[in-house]
């Protein structure tokens, strides 16, 4: 036996350095094992090929195909002036279309001799465009002998792996690199417990990797993926289900609020009722505060729903216990814009301690990085106290110098925006561990909540409040129709005209330096194929004050600028003293007002789907009817078009999450939502495959409640701890 296990044997002692290198960097595969997970993204049959018609521009594809056609042109150019310069032309085709292939200089000699017509052969290159037509240059190629004994040897029967590749390392090359490691996949160790696999009839992990990079049939590929599918759910739920145990140990102090104090008296004071939602939901995180562990729960609302009003019943129901709640906002102007409502829905039971407050109140502070130091002294000494039972802030909350008197609840908005770290240390703050209610507002598909947050028990509010108006949302095609833009600047004039207010939303602020760093970030397809610079608040706010808005009173926002002035142009806006704000997404959450009937999105297609979500939220919020325009200049086919004619065809913010989901890769949402989990899937479909996780996860869960440190499952336990690799593990840990 080895020292070191077959699968941790590191590539470039089994691939040698170079190929080892290019692994390391462009695909993150160390070892064998990293690569013998690295699956086939698709498999194609000798029979039949890549459909040339739809393929993706700017991407890098891995074709099928045979040679129509191939001609040798000479030109002249400055390299070759007199006419010596050669390119090679080479037509292919699959039967779905004819994509053209070119090659230059002494690049063209080796395919002017393999290529030949009737030849078939693998392809992999970049497509671009040339004379309106796709074509790769340069394509890297494979040929694909006749002679059929070694074709069924080398390319694994009649089914070829197509794998995720790089400009780097073509899929073929990645395809006999697994060869090589494919007889190590006999020493996989298998995670899953053998009464799960032999009840669901599972393939062994050792035949799945077999079947999956080497199928001879369909059906192979489909035992394969169902299996590893299951490694990945069950791992993960597994995971998850120890944080829940080790949770429930946890001691924590329960927390009853008084029959006739704070939260009655602000119940009473209420010139609403509550939706049935939101009684439920508190209902839900009322039975939790009263338990002896900590409560863990993600209370989801869509955008307008009430989420704040439930999240501060459940404080003042800590501070009628004798506690502190703390609610932790990502951003200044969230925070002072949740102090603000705080304490007017509250009125005099936020004045404790002053003339004029109520019997049973208490102090709401608000503590934030930019205060001056006399107020940030005087909000330390009320939190130390205790004076004051409910403080709102920012990140500055967890500095060290903050000291609470006992801190009972951390009530977290927009936990997507929040780190780890961040969270853990204010939960260090109290004396025991303090009850957790983490709050978004981006509506997540319970399958993802099950995957992102399996930690948290999932609330959910999707009724709006009474009196809430729906909000009509059109998409503006600007190049294709310049008129409708006119129009939607008509129609921001008119609502103004009516004595209401307008957002309007710009991706950049636009004093910003180009930074290269920054221009080579993320670029999807669109913007590639669209170089100009996203629009901006200061250069749109100009042309809008000199245009189409002139006359109005027009206001800029954006993160860039000093706190006070943030809040004073906020105030200024919620007070109706300007007609219109041009903002980048600083006004993404949180932000209430409900004049604002209007908003126009510039470059809407530079949004996610969720965001964009998040943004119309801030109009119709009032009685009045809301509308959002999303302004783009993406062409009618474009995938960017399909997502925004789709935010406009619906508001339900759960459907649009799974949109999101479809149109993006996995890896981008989970890794939105937190970094655990994110390489851990690469099978595992999060909206596809909702039963297999619904089922893991009770699996899961029956293990961890029999065995909670896995003594009697060593292999399940060696699987757990390569997920949870150092940092996940502290990750987890801090949840």
């Amino acid at each position: 036996m080895d020292a070191v296990p077959a699968l941790e044997e590191p590539l470039k002692k089994v691939l040698g350095p170079a190929t080892a290198k290019v692994m390391a960097e462009h695909l993150g595969l160390h070892t064998v094992g990293d690569l013998l997970h690295h699956y086939p993204r698709r498999y194609e049959e000798r029979g039949q090929l890549t459909h040339l018609a739809d393929l993706p521009m700017d991407e890098h594809v891995t074709v099928v195909a045979q040679v129509a056609d191939a001609r040798l042109h000479t030109f002249a150019s400055a390299k070759a002036p007199r006419g010596k310069g050669q390119r090679l032309e080479v037509t292919i085709t699959d039967g779905s279309g004819r994509l053209q292939l070119v090659f230059f200089g002494a690049g063209v000699h080796k395919p002017h001799k393999e290529l030949l017509p009737g030849t078939r052969a693998m392809f992999a290159g970049k497509v671009s465009v040339f004379n309106r037509r796709l074509q790769l240059a340069h394509p890297a190629y494979e040929l694909l002998r006749g002679d059929a004994e070694e074709t069924v040897e080398t390319w694994a029967g009649a089914l070829i792996p197509i794998y995720p590749a790089t400009a780097k390392l073509e899929s073929w090359k990645i395809g006999k690199a697994l060869q090589t490691v494919l007889p190590s996949a006999q020493e996989a160790v298998d995670p899953l417990p053998e009464s799960l696999r032999a009840g669901r009839g599972l393939a062994a992990l050792p035949e799945a990797l077999l079947k999956i990079h080497r199928p001879h049939t369909k059906a192979d590929i489909e035992d394969a993926r169902a299996r590893l599918k299951w490694d990945e759910a069950f791992v993960l739920q597994v995971a998850l289900a120890r944080r829940r145990h080790a949770d429930a140990q946890l001691p924590a102090v329960a927390r009853r609020p008084k029959p006739d104090g704070l939260l009655s008296a602000f119940d009473d004071r209420l010139p609403f009722t509550l939706t049935e939602g939101q009684q439920k939901v508190s209902a839900e995180i009322f039975t939790d505060l009263a338990t002896e562990h900590p409560m863990h729960r993600l209370l989801q609302g869509e955008v307008g729903s009430g989420k704040t009003m439930v999240a501060l019943r459940a404080m003042l129901a800590v501070v009628d216990a004798g506690g502190q709640a703390a609610m932790l906002a990502p951003t200044e102007v969230l925070a002072q814009q949740h102090h603000r409502s705080v304490t007017e829905m509250m009125g005099e039971l936020a004045e404790g301690g002053m003339l004029g407050g109520a019997e049973a109140a208490t102090k709401v502070v608000l503590l934030t990085g930019s205060m001056g130091a006399a107020a940030r002294r005087h909000a330390l000494l009320d939190l130390a106290t205790g004076e004051a039972g409910v403080v709102i802030g920012t990140h500055a909350l967890i500095e060290d110098k903050v000291k609470f008197h006992d801190l009972g609840l951390v009530v977290v908005d927009e936990q997507h925006r929040f780190g780890v770290e961040q969270r853990d240390a204010l939960r260090g703050k109290g004396k025991q561990p303090p009850h957790l209610l983490v709050m978004t507002a981006t509506p997540i598909p319970r399958t993802v909540a099950m995957t992102v947050f399996g930690d948290l028990e999932t609330s959910v509010l999707d009724q709006l409040p009474a009196g809430r108006s729906p909000i009509a949302s059109h998409v503006v095609p600007a190049a294709d129709k310049p008129h409708f833009l006119a129009r939607a600047w008509d129609r921001v004039r008119e609502e103004v005209a009516n004595g209401h207010q307008a957002y309007v939303v710009c991706p950049r602020i636009g004093d910003e330096e180009d930074d290269p760093k920054k221009a080579g970030k993320k670029k999807s397809p669109e913007d590639e194929a669209e170089k100009r610079p996203p629009l901006a608040v200061l250069d749109i706010a100009e042309q809008l004050v000199r245009g189409p808005l002139q006359g109005l009173r027009v206001e800029v926002l954006h993160g860039r600028m000093q706190p006070d002035d943030k809040d004073a142009v906020m105030r200024r806006f919620a007070a109706g003293e300007a007609d219109v704000l041009v903002a980048t997404t600083v006004i993404e959450v949180g932000v209430n007002v409900p004049n604002a009937t209007a908003m126009v999105i510039m470059d809407a297609d530079r949004f996610g789907v969720s965001q964009l979500h998040q943004l119309r939220g801030r109009v119709g919020r009032g009685s009045a009817p809301g509308l959002c325009l999303l302004v783009t200049e993406m062409p009618e086919a474009s995938a960017a078009r399909q997502r925004l004619n789709a935010v406009a065809a619906t508001l339900d913010g759960f459907e649009l999450s799974r949109i999101d989901l479809e149109q993006r890769r996995e890896g981008d949402v989970l890794g939105q939502a937190q970094s655990g989990t994110r390489s851990s899937l690469r099978m595992l479909a999060v909206i596809d495959d909702e039963e297999i996780i619904t089922e893991a996860r009770e699996e899961a869960a029956a293990v961890v409640a029999a065995d909670p440190e896995l003594t009697g499952l060593p292999a399940l336990r060696t699987a757990l701890d390569a997920l949870l690799d150092e940092e996940r593990e502290q990750y987890l840990e801090k949840g």
